[in-house]
């Protein structure tokens, strides 16, 4: 199932979507594709000119593949410039992802400030395509085309401060990118920490925030993303890492925080 479709189904049909076990993140559903359908369902209920400005996000329980989910929708406020939005995601009846997002309309401002260059890669053609290995890795990363640019592979035992690289989606029909696909693209690479393990370990994100640089520059399904995570901080079996997703001109998109377990 396409994710395309699954962002159709949630559209049409919020109160149940069963997501099929090849979007499988281990045992559980993909997170970046839960925050991309649960982003939908709260968008769908925000007027077209409040933009989503920021996203934090809570996964709460591990929802599983192949059982319906619900994706449920609640205004917490509405002022003149911003919506408060709070998304829920249960599945038999407990809590798996919780979003709050604020959406706002554009104000006139005499501030504007440049945001960092991109980093600087090796060109997307002239780096190696990470390959997807079934039963190996993730099974959602069949639907993801990478290019690794930036630190150590994961469980690589290379103590690396940051990693990076090229991503876009692959088998999807050309459309605009939005920032569902960005929510996926963002959250396919692993958790910076998993290249200082030696063998291979169980890690996944506990909370993450994801800040949208509106309006969003024209980039397609197509087109590569580049992204690059830093740690900060790690330690106790937890990491706290900060990111950031460019376009193909050097045009910053989003910036990401994600707070990350890791049983290794």
């Amino acid at each position: 199932m396409k994710l395309s479709e699954l962002l159709d189904t949630v559209r049409d049909s919020p109160q149940s979507v069963t997501i099929p076990r090849e979007w499988s993140q281990g045992r559980s559903c993909f997170g970046g594709l839960m925050a991309a359908l649960l982003f939908e369902a709260m968008r769908g209920k925000v007027s077209a000119g409040r933009l989503v400005r920021s996203l934090a996000i809570t996964f709460v329980g591990p929802p599983m593949p192949d059982v319906p989910i619900r994706f449920e929708v609640e205004i917490l406020r509405e002022g003149k410039a911003v919506s408060q939005v709070l998304g829920r995601a249960t599945q038999d009846g407990e809590v798996m992802t919780l979003i709050q997002g604020s959406f706002g309309a554009p104000r006139e401002s005499m501030i504007a400030v440049k945001a960092e260059p991109a980093p600087v890669f090796k060109p997307v053609e002239e780096v190696a395509q990470f390959p997807f290995i079934p039963g190996v890795m993730p099974e959602y990363l069949r639907f993801i085309e990478m290019r690794w640019a930036l630190g150590g592979m994961p469980f690589s035992n290379t103590k690396s401060p940051a990693i990076g690289g090229y991503a876009r989606l692959k088998d999807v029909e050309k459309e605009r990118l939005s920032e569902a696909h960005l929510l996926v693209l963002v959250d396919t690479w692993p958790p910076a920490l998993l290249p200082h393990l030696n063998k291979p370990a169980p890690g996944s994100s506990l909370t993450w925030t994801i800040e949208f640089v509106q309006p969003l520059p024209e980039l397609t399904t197509h087109d590569w993303t580049q992204y690059r995570a830093v740690i900060e901080h790690a330690r106790d079996g937890y990491g706290h890492t900060a990111a950031a997703l460019w376009a193909p001109n050097g045009e910053l998109v989003a910036i990401s925080r994600q707070t990350v377990v890791v049983f290794g």
